[in-house]
């Protein structure tokens, strides 16, 4: 099939228009990135987003792999010399990969069966009278196949080696394995029991103990679960169709006629379905249900990464970050406005220590001598206490925030190569409660140090297709990473890697050149960067920023390829770069139309006008402070009916858990999510979203609790705490407390 076939089921299948396929894999087949292809040819792909590019990639690639399965097969039965026209029409006609399979099936090379035993005694032609349901004397026909130097001794010798080759037969035929696939996906049921004499070792399972539901119906987490029982050998799992239905099925397709031969076909079916067939389509079953689970709970990561990804950023502010702890202590770090280390040190606030006034005096000293504009605090062990005793320091400034953030893979990162590479003098403390500085200013570029598995927003994550899963993750990231644009001057070697087109290894050439010849004065030096091409520069130059470069659109998301437009704008209306990004006035009297070339169209070049007018905008939302309620530091603490704000930290197919701040999550169940009905609760919740919940539930032992979303409080599926907002940098005036921060700095001169 040629490209331009697979092009038409492509759009098909996608809706959409032929051309923009073709379009868009022209370019992905030239190396281009989908977040490049999507942002930066527009008027190629006519406009197709991400999400719709990244379709187009998945389904060619699917279907080139189809196409080359098929060829393989032709070939292979061509070989053989069995490759009729009828059969040929029929493996160019399949459409998927389990009809190519099953066409080749019965050429397929396989190992000695019984079937495989029956004809090398020559009894292919008796099973052949047989399944032609001919008439005429059976027992006649089978005499004539005895013959003991081929050990058949008997009539039902002779039979027996015949119903082995028509069981063989019935489950290599295409149709009715398709049939039976069919069956197992509207009618299986799944089972799940635990081993005899594992009931306490497999308690974590007991809800799959005695479990069955319709396998159609069965929702991916509940597969994943018993998946998982299974393979840690406590359960003992099944999927199975009523075995008289599936009988009466395959008998209707294959026997005609009524007498001697309808029987020993009826016998080799039912010998045909129990040995081969249902055991071979039950297997496929279990992959099929695997994939499909394995996609949603990939879905859902994915979903959970990019939310956590383009969190708020708080922006480049000096930041106190607190890694807490009782009886190690309390690590500090004092962080300047590019995440620098500055200082650190340790504070002993709680107990059993209990030095209040000295580690009060610790911190007021570090937030007046490197002008702390925020505080942030890990939310692990001693964290709200940590947080108590910060807000308890009367003479501290109340303009700086105190913000607790999630340590979600900050001991990950403060154990890596990373880690160790950046801060070689340093312990993982210290490295940890950097970390948690670092993603308060700028979650992005903080996390895309840690392995996204690591960071605990997924279901099962551990036990889908890694492989998937890793191409899944690292999409999402680079998408994130690209959305917001980086820093060329600032951005580490891990940011750099995700850029369109850049990968580790140029990432790393980039952060060599700027540190052996200082920072980048604009966009075209990069091409003086080892091993940086004219493709990889045309594929990322429009994703890396220069905040102070030499040229005006340096600091914008303006491809340095479409610079002579804007220039050309300017040159129009007698007036600079500058002032044409400065002067809205100025571009009111733009009239995109005379810009529009052969290459250039409208979508490009209303992209360029937003970008004059905001140039690299941060499309990541403000950030919002948050606080957890002052009265529930412990699930001791906790009471059914108080209503609390929280932060999502997960979703999943099942519900959402909530941060209230006790130290364990509570879940939301999906049927708490909201008062009307939710099928799925990424429609209703996103990780670090604020909501109310109510406490409904709390088992102190078993470090549950049950939260619901329902009732007043969570409008438009989002809440507030109440709390002040705190502008990013664009905006942010940390001249509110100055005179505050001044005067604390004058009691420690």
């Amino acid at each position: 099939m040629s490209d331009v076939q697979l092009f038409f089921k492509i759009a098909d299948l996608l809706g959409i228009d032929t051309k923009q396929v073709a379009a868009t894999v022209n370019l992905l087949d030239e190396g281009g990135t989908v977040p490049f292809i999507s942002r930066y040819r527009k008027e190629v792909t006519g406009s197709l987003d991400e999400v719709q590019i990244a379709k187009v990639r998945d389904e060619i690639d699917r279907l080139r792999q189809l196409e080359q399965r098929r060829e393989s097969i032709l070939r292979s039965i061509d070989s053989q010399g069995k490759l009729s026209e009828e059969l040929k029409e029929k493996i160019l006609a399949a459409e998927t990969l389990s009809g190519l399979e099953d066409l080749y099936l019965p050429y397929k090379p396989k190992r000695r069966t019984k079937a495989t035993i029956a004809r090398e005694k020559g009894l292919e032609p008796l099973a052949a009278f047989i399944y032609g349901q001919n008439s005429g004397n059976l027992e006649e026909e089978a005499a004539k196949y005895i013959d003991t130097a081929k050990d058949v001794h008997t009539v039902e010798d002779a039979l027996q080696g015949a119903r082995d080759i028509m069981a063989e037969m019935m489950s290599e035929d295409a149709t009715i394995r398709e049939m039976m696939r069919e069956l197992f996906k509207k009618t299986a049921t799944i089972k799940s029991r635990v081993i005899r004499g594992k009931e306490e070792e497999a308690e974590k399972f007991e809800d799959y103990f005695e479990w069955e539901e319709p396998l159609a119906t069965c929702p991916s987490h509940r597969i994943l679960a018993m998946r998982r029982g299974e393979k840690e050998d406590f359960l003992i799992l099944d999927i199975t169709v009523d075995a008289e239905q599936a009988l009466e099925q395959i008998e209707r397709k294959l026997i005609r006629t009524r007498g001697e031969c309808a029987t020993q076909i009826k016998q080799a079916i039912e010998d045909g379905y129990k040995r081969l067939l249902q055991p071979g389509i039950e297997a496929e079953m279990r992959v099929m249900t695997k994939q499909l689970a394995d996609e949603k709970a990939i879905i859902v990561f994915a979903d959970n990464l990019r939310e956590l990804l383009l969190a708020s950023p708080l922006g480049q502010k000096a930041i106190l970050a607190i890694d807490p702890g009782f009886r190690t202590g309390c690590k500090v770090v004092a962080l300047d406005k590019q995440g620098k280390l500055l200082e650190e040190t340790v504070i002993y606030p709680h107990e059993p220590h209990r030095k209040v006034i000295e580690a009060q005096n610790s911190i007021l000293a570090f937030a007046a001598k490197h002008g702390a504009e925020a505080i942030a605090i890990g939310n692990g062990t001693a964290s709200r206490e940590t947080e108590q005793f910060i807000r308890s320091i009367d003479v501290l400034p109340k303009d700086i925030p105190v913000i607790v953030v999630s340590e979600a893979g900050a001991s990950v990162y403060s154990a890596s190569d990373v880690a160790r590479e950046e801060f070689p003098e340093y312990d993982v403390t210290v490295r940890g409660a950097v970390s948690i500085g670092r993603r308060l200013a700028d979650p992005l570029a903080e996390l895309v140090k840690i392995d996204p598995k690591s960071i605990g927003v997924g279901q099962y994550q551990h036990d889908v297709d890694q492989h998937l899963l890793k191409n899944k993750l690292d999409e999402v990231v680079g998408s994130c990473v690209n959305g917001v644009g980086v820093e060329l001057n600032t951005a580490s070697k891990q940011l750099l890697s995700y850029v369109s087109g850049i990968g580790p290894s140029l990432a790393q050439n980039i952060v060599e050149y700027r540190n052996q010849n200082g920072e980048f004065k604009n966009r075209k030096e990069l091409l003086e960067v080892p091993r940086m091409g004219e493709k990889v520069f045309e594929q990322c130059a429009g994703f890396l920023r220069i905040r102070h470069g030499r040229h005006p659109l340096d600091k914008s998301a303006v491809h340095p390829e479409s610079y002579y437009i804007v220039e050309k704008m300017a040159a129009d209306l007698n007036c600079t770069i500058d002032e044409l990004m400065q002067d809205k006035e100025l571009r009111k009297k733009i009239q995109l139309t005379n810009y529009v070339t052969e290459k250039t169209g409208l979508p490009t070049l209303k992209d360029i006008m937003a970008e004059l007018e905001k140039p690299g905008r941060d499309p990541r939302k403000t950030f919002e402070v948050f606080s957890f309620d002052d009265s529930v530091h412990e699930i001791s603490d906790l009471r059914e009916g108080m209503r609390l704000p929280g932060i999502v930290t997960n979703v999943t197919n099942f519900g959402a858990f909530v941060d209230v701040g006790v130290h364990q999550d509570g879940l939301v169940h999906i049927s708490q999510l909201a008062d009307a009905f939710v099928d799925d609760p990424n429609k209703v919740v996103k990780v670090g979203q604020k909501v109310w919940v109510n406490v409904t539930e709390v088992d102190v032992k078993r470090k549950r609790i049950a939260l619901s979303m329902k009732g007043e409080g969570n409008v438009k599926s989002t809440a507030s705490s109440g709390k002040a907002k705190v502008k990013t940098e664009e905006s942010y005036n940390p001249n509110d407390f100055n005179s505050a921060l001044a005067a604390l700095r004058n009691k420690f001169k």
